[in-house]
């Protein structure tokens, strides 16, 4: 059960850009710059000075984002039906092989080795979605159908071995282990979150997982002992605002921005742990 009260304040959480079309999806790149996503095809390079720049479009509507060694970033677009590949210089192409739409491809998550995994959340409440994963070059397959509930954001754990993934009409988080042939094994049961709609998740290098939810405006953080705190909530939904996607950025890894699809903004604040390292595979 989560404590009834936080471990920060939401003033320790404050918004530093300004303008973003409905973010949802937000990243940290090997490049210094945060990347986030709008609901008209925006791809946004963001300074956390809250500089932006917008490098290209894909005129669909973004979700969740991975960024490679080249800068290169690999966007899921809901109204595209698959995941997006665009180039720092804004060229847009297709990125996964399937010849008909994915049903609400959600979160990417690079792998050491170059593999792209990713959730297609299907409808909501009909218990239909799955997990691909989309080799290096774009050769997509469905590598589970064990996390039917509405598959969300998806996180590797610190040491590889594991997928995280939210299940948002579950609501919660379940697990898989990694098999030798890149496909998941049997779902395992990590966390229940009553009461809300959870969302993104996250590591930090201790190994504590963080969920974000779309609602209520708040975010857990789960010890690898099983420990679920409340980090931090926001009921004016003003800082966080339907809360979606977390990065950790900076060069130490101890920003933790945050998306609100509510608002045109991404939030920011200080954390005592660094988040885990990112997988920025060179993809040629």
């Amino acid at each position: 059960m989560a404590t009834a009260t936080s471990l920060m304040n939401i003033t320790d959480f404050a918004p530093f850009v300004e303008g973003l079309d409905h973010p949802e999806g937000v990243t940290w790149g090997p490049d210094g710059f945060i990347y986030a996503g709008g609901e008209a095809g925006q791809i946004y390079r963001i300074s956390l000075a809250g500089e932006v720049t917008q490098i290209g479009s894909t005129e669909g509507f973004i979700l969740g984002l991975a960024v490679d060694g080249d800068l290169n970033v690999y966007a899921c677009d809901l109204a595209k039906g698959a995941v997006m590949k665009i180039t720092p210089g804004g060229q847009v192409s297709q990125y996964t092989d399937n010849p008909e739409p994915i049903p609400a491809p959600n979160y990417p998550v690079f792998d050491a080795h170059g593999n792209l995994y990713f959730s297609s959340s299907g409808a909501w409440k009909q218990h239909n979605s799955k997990v691909y994963c989309a080799a290096p070059g774009g050769k997509t397959r469905v590598v589970s159908e064990g996390f039917p509930a509405f598959a969300n954001g998806v996180a590797l754990s610190p040491d590889g071995a594991s997928l995280y993934v939210v299940l948002s009409n579950k609501p919660g988080v379940d697990r898989a282990r990694i098999l030798e042939d890149g496909s998941l094994g049997a779902a395992e049961h990590v966390v229940t979150l009553e009461g809300t709609v959870p969302d993104g998740v996250a590591f930090d290098v201790e190994g504590n997982l963080y969920i974000c939810c779309y609602t209520p405006d708040r975010i857990y953080r789960l010890t690898p002992g099983g420990v679920l705190d409340m980090l931090a909530e926001d009921p004016e939904s003003v800082t966080f605002s339907s809360p979606t996607n977390i990065c950790f950025a900076g060069e130490d890894r101890r920003t933790l921005v945050v998306a609100s699809l509510a608002r045109w903004h991404l939030t920011k604040g200080q954390m005592p742990i660094a988040g885990a390292p990112y997988h920025y595979p060179k993809l040629g």
